[in-house]
């Protein structure tokens, strides 16, 4: 039964070394005694992805043997994994990039990601190098958006014999995001410091290479997340995203509000208002403004912020997102025509 258990966590995968965590060295003490499989996780360090891992090993047991109770403790302690080298996380991945960008919304659900990945795709269209970290952990879209889902990035060793990840590389965009190393379905279940950690990994331990500009997309709201990447990422600035309807504007105000505290104080680039207003594919001169009109300008005057664009709601953006290729593939699009204006 033990030989049975190993086998089953040596399909558990650790996405920074590309190594089942069996060989890594990472399962101590296991025992099988009754209806109970109990084991140690060992990291070498605080490791962010520890808690996914822990997870993912739960899972696969339970259901390869759903009659058994799971005991997984979780240990750091200054141990070698084998065959690995991991990274110091400092800044030495952004020595090369041009601008870092951070694309924020003060609440869910305005099209913060289909605006960030878009806004990637329209910059690289253009001539530009461009990267996207999707640092939305809770619920990481741009595997879908780009078409990479089910895809895994390499990891490799720099000259140093650091642990580095590779980003996936499509539509002339270099893409990194937490879902790559978790399954669609599966939900992250991490305080705020681990989400911080990790996100801090998916993209300080990156081999970005030279970029023009990096974007960040950030989970929505105002949280720990927020303060700690733009505290400990040299973040340039923000782009803040909204619809016209007065709950999302009201939002935005708190977003202006904390990346103008004296704490924080980085730049705002300045506002797209997503959603501006719905156009049937039939009548393409029609603008129905269903979410409000003039909202977006009110905050924009108040706060002394830019409008860089306006997206109207149109069925093909939705439909292209869900397919993974992005509507600003498309010079022609409308989002491609709002969006190829930006220029940071």
């Amino acid at each position: 039964m033990q030989q049975k258990v190993i086998d089953v966590l040596s399909g558990v995968i650790h996405p920074a070394y590309q190594e089942n965590i069996v060989r890594l060295g990472l399962v101590e003490n296991l025992k099988v005694e009754g209806s109970r499989i109990s084991f140690q996780l060992v990291f070498t360090r605080k490791d962010p992805l520890a808690g996914s891992i822990k997870e993912a090993c739960r899972e696969a047991l339970k259901e390869a043997f759903p009659q058994y109770e799971v005991q997984i403790l979780e240990l750091v302690r200054e141990k070698k994994a084998k065959n690995t080298n991991p990274a110091e996380l400092g800044m030495e991945q952004l020595e090369h990039v041009g601008k870092i960008i951070v694309i924020a919304s003060g609440k869910g659900g305005v099209g913060k990601s289909t605006v960030a990945v878009n806004l990637a795709v329209s910059l690289a269209r253009r001539g530009y190098k461009v990267g996207l970290a999707d640092a939305d952990v809770y619920g990481p879209s741009v595997p879908k958006m780009t078409g990479t889902e089910g895809m895994m990035p390499q990891a490799l060793e720099d000259e140093e014999g650091q642990q580095l990840i590779l980003p996936l590389e499509k539509y002339g965009v270099k893409w990194m995001s937490i879902g790559y190393f978790a399954s669609p379905e599966q939900a992250l279940i991490w305080r705020g410091p681990m989400a911080c950690n990790a996100l801090k990994q998916i993209i300080l331990q990156v081999q970005w290479g030279e970029l023009d500009y990096l974007l960040i997309d950030l989970p929505p709201g105002t949280g720990d997340i927020h303060i700690t990447l733009v505290n400990d990422i040299p973040v340039d600035g923000a782009v803040i995203v909204t619809t016209p309807q007065a709950v999302a504007l009201a939002d935005v105000e708190k977003g202006i509000n904390m990346f103008r505290n004296p704490k924080i104080d980085k730049h705002i680039y300045g506002i797209v208002e997503n959603m501006a207003w719905f156009t049937p594919a039939e009548l393409p001169d029609n603008r129905y403004y269903i979410f409000g009109k003039g909202g977006s300008d009110a905050i924009a005057a108040k706060y002394g912020i830019e409008i860089l664009a306006r997206i109207p709601l149109v069925q093909s953006i939705c439909e292209k997102s869900d397919d993974g290729a992005p509507e600003a593939l498309d010079a022609n699009s409308v989002i491609a025509k709002a969006l190829d204006n930006i220029v940071f």
